[in-house]
């Protein structure tokens, strides 16, 4: 495929061929629905043969979260990809990560749960994936994509993010937007980064013993408290900057509405349709879509929230983002949440009999 040639495929196809094209070094994943198409693409396309890049099959989820641990420590773009049950047997590494500041890219294709539950759609992961979902103080940043289009594009973005801070990032996708086809112009090329470009970007790996060179020693292990406590304080320090500097979102119809809904990824996709809809029945409905779940945009849902008669959220969960939507308005505004469970996901005119139930 040439530059700027529009295609036809799904959101896992178009992830997986965002990976190689824009210079990741390695994949290492496990499958499972409904995210597996991505390791198969990356396993026909074979771009160990043109790229070079390490597409592997690990034994389990905790194996191939460990394995990016290690690739992204020693200042690789490495990369995996899992739906909600295998990012949770992934909370412990992504952790690791996080306590040693080492950036890495992670995808989940959310489905129902809990544990097992459903091969259907879900968003249910929101409070696992913005809340750190492992142990200690820290956050991961997270993209919410709601096209094909943007699990193409937010590829990069998330390595660029998460180089940018020494921070995992995470694409946090689901079953409707992984499975769906759709028109996308995929990224250019970029090359590879050498070993001289990834020692000059990335001082802080371990590249091994070197002349006159102590390796650099990765870990997220510090037994003296009072150091500990500097390092949490730090990251805490870096965690205010991410949310200072990268918070995203899309408004659309929000400055003259009377009610505005507030949505990401799929449900943001039904909940534009909503809108139109109850706006062809006279109710002025607004609509705020984060891109970044973390950092969320609480100011700016606050400031569209502000003179509405109603806000509610729409999401494929019983009712986890409401809560941070709820403490941006602190309580100018009545907030109610619709959703739809066990991988069912709602229609357009559900979400508008919401509105009016609720309103």
């Amino acid at each position: 495929m040439e530059d700027n040639e529009v295609v036809l495929m799904k959101g896992n196809e178009a992830l997986a061929h965002a990976a190689i094209r824009c210079g990741a070094d390695g994949f290492f994943g496990y499958p499972i629905t409904p995210q597996s198409e991505i390791i198969e693409t990356l396993s026909l396309l074979k771009p160990w043969e043109t790229t070079g890049m390490v597409v592997l099959q690990a034994e389990s989820e905790v194996a191939a979260i460990n394995m990016v641990y290690g690739g992204a420590g020693a200042g690789k773009k490495v990369l995996t990809t899992s739906s909600s049950p295998g990012v949770a047997l992934m909370q412990e590494g992504i952790a690791y990560m996080a306590g040693a500041e080492v950036p890495g890219v992670f995808v989940n294709v959310q489905r129902g749960g809990p544990g097992l539950g459903t091969i259907q759609p879900s968003q249910a992961d929101y409070f696992q994936s913005t809340r750190g979902g492992g142990n200690g103080d820290y956050n991961v940043i997270v993209l919410a994509p709601n096209s094909v289009q943007e699990m193409a594009d937010f590829v990069d973005l998330a390595f660029t993010l998460a180089f940018k801070y020494r921070n995992p990032a995470m694409i946090l996708s689901d079953g409707v937007i992984g499975q769906m086809m759709e028109k996308v112009v995929l990224p250019p090329y970029k090359p590879r980064r050498t070993e001289e470009e990834i020692k000059k970007e990335c001082p802080w790996a371990t590249f091994g013993r070197t002349p006159n060179r102590e390796p650099n020693i990765i870990t997220s292990l510090e037994l003296k408290p009072e150091v500990m406590e500097q390092r949490n304080i730090a990251l805490q320090e870096k965690y205010a900057e991410i949310k200072a500097k990268e918070v995203r979102y899309e408004t659309a119809n929000t400055e003259d509405a009377d009610y505005l809904i507030v949505a990401f990824g799929s449900a943001a996709r039904i909940s534009e349709k909503a809108m139109e809809l109850a706006r062809g029945e006279g109710m002025k409905v607004g609509l705020l879509r984060p891109i970044t779940l973390w950092p969320f945009p609480e100011k700016a849902i606050a400031e569209a929230a502000k003179g509405k008669k109603g806000v509610l959220t729409v999401e494929i969960n019983a009712g986890q983002m409401v809560e941070d939507v709820r403490l941006a308005v602190n309580g100018a505004v009545s907030v109610a949440h619709f959703g739809r469970l066990g991988g069912i996901v709602p229609e357009p005119e559900e979400i508008v009999k919401a509105l009016k139930t609720n309103f």
